[in-house]
């Protein structure tokens, strides 16, 4: 390790190098730290992760978080943003809240401008469930560091490390105080820090072409995600794509009453489905005004209309040509699931239901032709009696498993990556081609 005294870098690729050998040589990731997700803080961090990535053999992204500068000193930062509204305020430094506000929202706008500008050519990589490595080429006042932080959090990320080079000694106590960090590595930590700048003999500007050529050349097997709107009539809704290297298929989600696309049981089977190289699609049935009328979210033949729109949206991106679309649904969105199933006959592959409402699909049931697995809890018995009713109307192969001692939501030890287990062993069943090694592979076990 660098003492305090050491001063200086050759540029950021050599501190990159630096930071990867002390990251390693810490054991700050842990044993088992599962996926681990590099990103640095656009644009100069990328540079640095860069190279974090490739030592740990980690996929690579960029984050773009803006500083939130005074208004009478634009150098000067009372705080910083990230996408998706993150917000970090340190002061007001006798500001109004009215010019706070238009300090926020013009480094907003500075924030999506770049976003744009490099996930338009280069898709996400999802930090849900993952470790997070966040990298900067330094920390000053550690401000876009901290928003990064709570993006990061805000994201899913299971764990978030924080990696730099060189920071300020103070500005680094800071960080490791935050609570949305588990570890903090920085290799120099003097008690005079100065501009980041001052720590290397090369620090040239990195541009948005720079950092696009750097995600692109770390991308060959590397799971990415988008985000995107559909269209379903007068509605616009928000979806999450998600694609791992070499997909196989790709299963919509129909998320239950009261939830929607972020729903983290969702998010936790769609992780599971990715390990399986099974390409995933959450969006939202419905509007924020329309969830305000509670029967809208038991208006299944509308939530499957929008399903039906969203599949067909799907099948129209150069993603997903060619490959099977399933379905796995839950609660309500079980029901629109097989209504939607019903409407476009063998086109989908398979469905799944958890915990869902098989029985509100009525007599439409019988027209479902997509081999259907149905996961209900054993601890919820009014749902079990009606999914089973629901089986017998059933003329489609398919399958009852009940998870012993789970409740509705699954929220027992175990329970949720039981049905994970399940549905990701189901849609690689009836994904590939038949007489391929998979298809033959033994039916799903469970208490029936």
């Amino acid at each position: 390790m660098w003492t305090s005294e050491a001063r200086g870098f050759r540029d950021r690729r050599a501190a990159g190098k630096l930071l990867a050998h002390e990251l390693a040589a810490s054991g700050a990731l842990g044993e088992s730290p599962g996926r681990v997700v590099v990103v640095g803080l656009a644009r100069g961090g990328v540079e640095v992760a860069a190279e974090v990535a490739a030592s740990l053999g980690a996929p690579l992204d960029a984050l773009a978080v803006r500083k939130v500068g005074h208004p009478w000193q634009p150098e000067y930062g009372i705080g910083a943003v990230a996408p998706g509204g993150v917000r970090f305020i340190r002061s007001h430094d006798g500001l109004t809240e009215q010019q706070v506000a238009q300090a926020v929202h013009a480094a907003e706008v500075k924030a999506e401008i770049l976003d744009v500008s490099l996930h338009e050519r280069v898709a996400r990589v999802p930090v849900a469930n993952a470790t997070c490595v966040l990298v900067d080429d330094g920390l000053a006042t550690g401000g876009t560091m901290l928003a990064a932080i709570l993006w990061a959090r805000a994201q899913g990320a299971r764990r978030v490390v924080v990696a730099v080079p060189v920071g300020a000694a103070v500005t680094v106590r800071e960080v490791e105080r935050e609570d949305g960090v588990d570890t903090v590595v920085c290799p120099v930590t003097p008690l005079e820090f100065g501009a980041v700048g001052s720590w290397y003999d090369d620090f040239q500007q990195v541009s948005d072409d720079d950092v696009v050529v750097l995600l692109a050349g770390s991308r060959e097997g590397v799971t990415t995600s988008a985000s995107a709107e559909l269209v379903a009539g007068d509605a616009n809704l928000p979806a999450d794509l998600t694609a791992p290297p070499h997909p196989i298929g790709w299963v919509v989600f129909a998320h239950g009453s009261g939830s929607s696309r972020r729903s983290p049981r969702n998010l936790q089977v769609a992780s599971v489905l990715h390990e399986a190289r099974i390409a995933t699609l959450l969006f939202d049935l419905l509007t924020p005004e329309e969830e305000l009328d509670r029967r809208n979210v038991f208006d299944v033949e509308l939530l499957a209309e929008r399903l039906v729109v969203a599949t067909r949206w799907l099948r129209g991106r150069p993603e997903a040509r060619e490959l099977p679309v399933a379905y796995f649904g839950a609660s309500t969105g079980a029901a629109a699931a097989l209504l939607a199933a019903a409407e476009l006959g063998e086109s989908i592959t398979a469905v799944v239901s958890r915990g869902g409402r098989p029985d509100l699909a009525g007599p439409r049931l019988a027209e479902v032709r997509s081999p259907t697995l149905l996961v209900v809890g054993g601890a919820d018995p009014v749902v079990l009696d009606l999914n089973r009713a629901a089986a017998g109307l059933l003329t489609c192969p398919h399958e009852l498993v009940v998870v012993p001692g789970a409740t509705h939501l699954f929220v027992e030890t175990g329970a949720l990556e039981h049905v994970a287990s399940l549905a990701s062993s189901w849609f690689t069943k009836h994904f590939e081609p038949a007489g391929s090694p998979a298809a033959g592979a033994p039916r799903v076990g469970g208490s029936r």
